[in-house]
């Protein structure tokens, strides 16, 4: 990628997003990696690790990781540790060697520490042209490790696409950055390699993962009341420490003032005149979409046997709607973890695999809860008693992982049970599935072998063939 500009942003001009709320989360965070990389008070040991034929250079285990959290920032739960680490990991500070997926594990996990000049606190805003040379340079490298995954061979064709006219440009930008770095040391250029991959895991994320670089303005011009301004997707103000997304301790919070909150406002009005998109991104944005779904629409794509929407031939449906799905179907899960969810069999296959990993507790407590907001008033509260008794008290046959703030939000719900008393709970574990299970789910050899099948098949009967 172009290092110029990143450059430009790091050693910068003072402006006033240093002291824009999500810059104070990520100086507290950066305050914590530079404490965990000092060898001299204490930090996480880094190592370098023989593995059969190679050497694996300056990793920690995530177990290291969580027990420092646990025994430096005086947290008590290893729940609470490995959650605060998910947080840290999402926002690019911490990232694991063998895994797109940014998330803490508490094992043997071996994870690296991000170099500062990839820290999000140099206001990096990548553009399509720096993705595009990373990946250009990617398919330069000639290494089993390097080689794009399939989300990013599709992202390449279509940014090649979108940029033909200056495709030539970005060709050798990317060749500059090859020759550039063949002449590093063998082991700097595997710890540099990795460390620009997960910055791009971070800004362009593998599907099905969290983007932590997205923003909702509408969420964050919201007030809780009148004397605290509510957290936001920027990240947290001197005034909602309280409420911070990342929990790390800090000095005592003080009273909020009508200025403050002024000041808060002022810089979110800032924020929407920065983030407008422009009409071209937008354009892509719908092109892409309708690219994708192309093949879905039967008033675009003709149907096969025939389109029931113009003809009296229901076959359609009843193929769609049988136990056995099509390659399309199958293949439509891999756009998204709702197209799973709302597919009964994509459901099916879904539970399955969390039944390999012993986690199919989240998936019937988030049917659980959609299923209690379709049931009459009078029932409510029984259902409510029944969710809580199975999957959320002490001791419950089916416990789910929620974090302590998501939980003693739902404890409190329970006592006046409603439709929407698991909302919280509901909407983590949902994250939890997304950003986890449902990445490993496209991975794993169930779903790659029906989708594999699927192709078989329709080859075999295509008139083509």
């Amino acid at each position: 990628m172009a290092q110029g500009s990143g450059d430009q942003r790091a050693v910068g001009i003072a402006d006033p997003e240093e002291s824009s709320p999500n810059m104070i989360v990520y100086r507290k965070i950066e305050d914590i990696i530079t404490k965990m990389q000092d060898d001299k008070t204490g930090g996480v040991p880094i190592r370098t690790v023989k593995s059969f034929l190679s050497k694996i250079p300056s990793v920690v285990t995530g177990t290291d990781i969580v027990q420092w959290l646990m025994k430096n920032l005086c947290i008590e739960d290893p729940v609470e540790a490995i959650h605060l680490g998910s947080l840290i990991a999402a926002q690019g500070y911490i990232f694991p060697i063998s895994d797109h997926v940014l998330t803490m594990k508490d094992d043997g996990t071996f994870y690296r520490f991000q170099a500062p000049y990839f820290w999000p606190s140099n206001c990096w805003e990548p553009e399509n042209t720096d993705y595009a040379i990373y990946l250009c340079k990617r398919t330069m490298q000639n290494k089993a490790r390097l080689e794009l995954a399939d989300y990013e061979a599709e992202n390449l064709a279509r940014l090649q696409r979108a940029f033909a006219r200056k495709w030539e440009f970005i060709f050798m930008q990317a060749e500059a950055q090859v020759k550039i770095d063949r002449k590093k040391d063998k082991t700097e250029r595997k710890i540099l390699d990795s460390q620009e991959r997960a910055f791009w895991d971070v800004h362009r994320p593998v599907p099905g993962c969290v983007n932590t670089t997205e923003m909702d303005i509408r969420k964050c011009r919201r007030l809780k009341n009148p004397q605290k301004v509510k957290k936001s997707v920027y990240g947290v103000t001197e005034e909602s420490q309280s409420q911070s997304p990342v929990h790390i301790p800090s000095q005592p919070i003080r009273k909020t003032t009508k200025e403050d909150i002024r000041k808060q406002i002022t810089f979110l009005n800032a924020q929407i005149d920065r983030h407008c998109l422009k009409m071209s991104k937008v354009a892509e944005s719908l092109i892409a979409y309708t690219e994708q779904y192309v093949e879905y629409d039967p008033l675009v794509t003709p149907a096969e046997p025939s389109n029931p929407w113009i003809s009296d031939d229901i076959t359609l449906w009843d193929i769609e709607m049988s136990k056995e799905p099509s390659q399309q179907r199958v293949k439509r899960w891999g756009f998204s973890f709702d197209e799973v969810l709302k597919d009964q069999v994509g459901r099916d296959q879904f539970r399955r695999f969390l039944e390999s990993e012993f986690s199919s507790e989240n998936l019937r407590f988030w049917l659980a809860v959609q299923d209690l907001k379709k049931q009459p008033l009078q029932d409510v509260a029984k259902r409510v008693e029944e969710i809580w008794q199975e999957f959320l008290a002490p001791g419950a046959p089916s416990a789910i992982n929620l974090d302590s703030h998501s939980y003693e939000i739902t404890s409190q719900n329970v006592k006046d049970g409603g439709r929407y008393t698991f909302e919280d709970a509901q909407e983590h574990i949902y994250k939890l599935m997304k950003s986890d299970s449902y990445a490993r789910f496209l991975r794993s050899n169930a779903y790659q072998d029906l989708l594999l099948a699927k192709k078989k098949v329709a080859l075999r009967i295509s008139p083509r063939v």
